[in-house]
């Protein structure tokens, strides 16, 4: 059984989303916003104290980008994996480091100072320079859109790649970037938002949050 720890709409929504395209059964252990400091009990299980956490047996996991890869690579009859000898093999890793070594990483500062910390310090200049540095970046995936012709970043097909980048997207959105989106960027991320696998990803979270009794309320992963 895999066994995932999240917290709504956090990085560890990229594993989600993977297990929902993939129909494969897992348990979702949320955690309210920030863990480290909410839930002192998951140190025991992850001393970052940060989501995501996957747990497979004697696997354990931290890196939600890697998750992606590791969950389409173990399950190749789904599709969302490019092998090592397909041509576009170097793109979707290109990709999957891309989506959040330099699409999300900026926008977790955007978060910290400009919504998380006490007013006293916030910083509206590190705002607004990782707002456009975030969408400065997000260029490249205006341009391989509109170069490639499809519909998906590479291999001509939805693969971990989407999941991994549609998440920076998604967490874009809930800063208010979403307006800044190239227009090929905006009708990709409609796309991937119609996908049945990300619809039932977001209705798990509420789900799960509301029974386990956590807030619904979109709080992703700043990792300070």
């Amino acid at each position: 059984m895999l066994h995932l720890h999240h917290c709504v709409s956090a990085r560890s929504f990229r594993p989600l989303w993977m297990l929902e395209e993939l129909q494969l059964p897992y348990q979702l252990h949320m955690l309210p916003f920030p863990p480290r400091a909410k839930a002192r009990w998951f140190l025991d299980e992850n001393p970052l104290g940060t989501v995501p956490l996957l747990v497979q047996g004697d696997v354990r996991m931290t890196e939600s980008a890697a998750m992606c890869q590791y969950l389409a690579a173990t399950h190749p009859d789904a599709g969302l994996d490019v092998a090592p000898t397909h041509p576009a093999y170097g793109a979707y890793l290109n990709w999957l480091h891309m989506s959040d070594a330099t699409l999300t990483f900026p926008q977790t500062l955007v978060l910290r100072y400009g919504r998380f910390e006490p007013a006293e310090r916030k910083q509206p200049q590190v705002v607004e320079d990782y707002s456009r540095w975030f969408l400065a970046r997000l260029r490249a995936v205006e341009t391989a859109l509109i170069h490639s012709g499809s519909e998906h970043l590479c291999a001509g097909r939805f693969t971990a790649a989407d999941v991994a980048v549609g998440y920076a997207l998604l967490l874009a959105q809930h800063l208010g970037l979403a307006p800044q989106f190239g227009p090929a960027t905006q009708a990709y991320w409609q796309r991937l938002q119609q996908r049945p696998g990300y619809q039932r990803a977001m209705a798990a979270q509420v789900r799960a949050a509301e029974e386990q009794g956590v807030p619904t309320t979109p709080a992703p992963d700043t990792r300070p």
